[in-house]
């Protein structure tokens, strides 16, 4: 998986957007919905914010059934944005001890390399900034070459995985299911989303087609 030698630099682009992201959510914002229908804003950025330290958790011993456990436990307390910030220092730094890209983990979806495990968190980290942009009415445009990264190599981050979003037969358990076609026309960005289950474009934006 030569795609994963530089996965450590690509997971920092990730967590550097998100935090841009969350910086510009108002306070009145925190309790505005998001595309993920089970979250608000709150929850969005707590998920992301624990999840960074649920995988360095897993380097430390963690089993699957204590990061399911985990997964909806509180990691913002009154500080959501330094929470989030401490939680992606906590997790970069984690995954570059000596032999932790090497490292088999207790993964949910099956056993997996930490390079392979931290390329996951880079693609949810992505997905989520954008959700993040959607909630709060920010510029939703992601790091064109992350989004490079990701969507010419979707298939190899997720190889081996009992689920993955390129899998028209998986569960849906952990990864939204997509909706009809991307737009025709659609950027490289908009059709990576639409693989993972979003809708890029905004309802007011469709173009209804003129019968008369």
């Amino acid at each position: 998986m030569d795609f994963l030698e530089d996965v450590i630099d690509l997971f920092t682009v990730a967590c550097a957007g998100f935090e841009r992201m969350l910086r510009e959510v108002r306070p009145d914002q925190w309790t505005s919905p998001t595309p993920c229908a089970e979250w608000d804003v709150r929850q969005l950025v707590n998920h992301v914010a624990r999840g960074n330290l649920n995988y360095v958790a897993l380097l430390d011993g963690c089993t699957a059934a204590g990061f399911l456990r985990m997964r909806d436990a509180d990691a913002l307390g009154a500080d959501p944005v330094g929470a989030y910030t401490r939680s992606a220092r906590e997790c970069t730094a984690a995954f570059t001890r000596p032999g932790a890209l090497r490292q088999v983990l207790d993964y949910p979806l099956g056993p997996i390399q930490g390079r392979q495990a931290l390329a996951v968190r880079t693609v949810d980290t992505a997905v989520h900034t954008w959700d993040l942009a959607r909630a709060i009415g920010a510029s939703e445009e992601l790091d064109t070459g992350l989004i490079a990264w990701i969507d010419g190599h979707l298939d190899g981050i997720y190889a081996g995985l009992a689920e993955t979003p390129t899998s028209a037969s998986t569960t849906h358990r952990f990864f939204a299911a997509p909706g009809g076609a991307p737009e025709p026309g659609a950027s490289q960005q908009d059709r990576l989303l639409h693989r993972m289950g979003r809708r890029p474009v905004r309802v007011d934006e469709v173009q209804v087609p003129d019968h008369t």
